[in-house]
């Protein structure tokens, strides 16, 4: 049989990707993922957020940032207001804060377009891992490595493991999907 362990492991970290990439896409809630691809210039050289400061909830729609060095704080807010996540930021005596502004139905719906474009680059991926393993199948049947009928079986259980890769990934769209318009 063919060993579809590779397929498998792409269609896991398609999954992955497209979870990190739902986590940086706003819905009604503040949530610290959103942040995750903030990039600051500290120290001489570009880093993450979340290497300079800590970031927690204060509340549901708020974000309170303390950096682990102050003299970093004009850094990060920049970092924040060009980053175009659609924030307010303020900076006070213990560090920044960061106000989420509640969602239109307009700003939702663009959420919706970007995650379901995400959704759809994750659909992608899966199609060219399954083509991948089509060629595969195909230049071993012609090197005479398998059957007509086993290439047929292989053939069948990958599109049952793409058609599972698809659905999980459209679980993962419908539930962003519900997020952001609840």
């Amino acid at each position: 049989m063919y060993d579809f362990s590779n397929l498998k492991n792409k269609i896991k970290e398609t999954e992955e990707w497209l979870n990190r990439e739902f986590g940086q896409i706003r819905t009604g809630r503040a949530t610290p993922t959103i942040l995750d691809g903030v990039m600051v210039d500290a120290y001489g050289s570009v880093m993450k957020l979340n290497q300079l400061a800590t970031i927690a909830n204060e509340d549901p729609r708020t974000i309170r940032i303390n950096p682990f060095d102050s003299s970093v704080v004009k850094a990060i807010e920049k970092a924040l207001i060009t980053s175009n996540l659609g924030i307010s930021v303020a900076v006070d005596e213990k560090g920044i804060r960061i106000s989420f502004p509640a969602l239109t139905g307009e700003t939702r719906e663009q959420f919706v377009k970007i995650a379901k474009g995400k959704l759809e680059d994750g659909k992608v991926a899966i199609r060219q891992e399954r083509n991948k393993v089509n060629d595969d199948l195909q230049n071993k049947k012609k090197n005479g490595e398998m059957g007509e009928d086993d290439m047929m079986r292989a053939k069948t259980e990958m599109e049952k493991i793409v058609k599972q890769g698809n659905e999980n990934l459209e679980v993962l769209g419908d539930k962003k999907e519900t997020e952001i318009l609840g």
